[in-house]
């Protein structure tokens, strides 16, 4: 069985919904870096980031890295449809995938935790490092919008792993806000996401008051 190691409202929904997707059993360990849980021990014994989603296979093996677990699932998992078959869509689909961790991903971590990069600053530097992060990371999702939406969910089409990264990662600070000014046609794709019934469920799991 599968262990998922994560918390409430935070990216291992990502996982969870692939999960769901592959149709394959798991169970959800409570664990977090920045809470105290059940799991925290044994999530920092498996992955020293103490980041979740962390992924613990069947065979005992560790995966970390949203997209790399999205890939990796959709491999192995191909009637999932996670990745396209067709070889030029899964060179795309992944393209995305890591456009998202390394591009959007990555800005919201300096967004919650500037501190990890500047060392005994004031509360008035962090937050100009927090109002840059902010800028670059809506400046990165109009990129994605501009290079990637056609290739997100369409109505009828089977849940693909670009979609759940894309629906997750674009609820946090203030991206669909941002996206439905500026790149309204993408919002309403992510929304329609939001309502695939395999998302609805997690999403609703996660994020029980939206």
């Amino acid at each position: 069985m599968y262990q998922l190691y994560g918390t409430q409202g935070s990216g291992s929904a990502i996982v969870e919904i692939a999960l769901e997707c592959c149709q394959v059993p798991y169970r959800i360990v409570e664990a977090s870096s920045w809470a105290p849980s059940p799991g925290a021990d044994e999530l920092a014994r498996l992955n020293p980031l103490k980041q979740v989603p962390t992924l613990q296979l069947p065979d005992g093996s560790v995966l970390t890295e949203s997209a790399a677990i999205l890939i990796e699932l959709g491999l192995r998992y191909p009637r999932s449809a996670l990745l396209p078959e067709d070889e030029s869509a899964r060179a795309q689909a992944i393209r995305g995938l890591v456009f998202i961790a390394a591009n959007c991903y990555s800005a919201i971590s300096v967004i919650d935790y500037p501190e990890r990069w500047l060392h005994d600053a004031d509360e008035a530097l962090r937050a100009r490092v927090r109002d840059a992060a902010h800028e670059r990371l809506h400046r990165n999702w109009e990129v994605f919008a501009d290079q990637f939406a056609t290739q997100l969910y369409a109505s009828g089409s089977p849940l693909a792993a670009l979609d759940v990264q894309a629906a997750v990662v674009s609820r946090w600070c203030g991206t669909r806000e941002h996206l439905r000014r500026e790149r309204p046609e993408c919002c309403d794709l992510l929304e329609r996401i939001d309502r695939h019934p395999q998302v609805a469920q997690v999403l609703e799991r996660h994020w029980p008051t939206l």
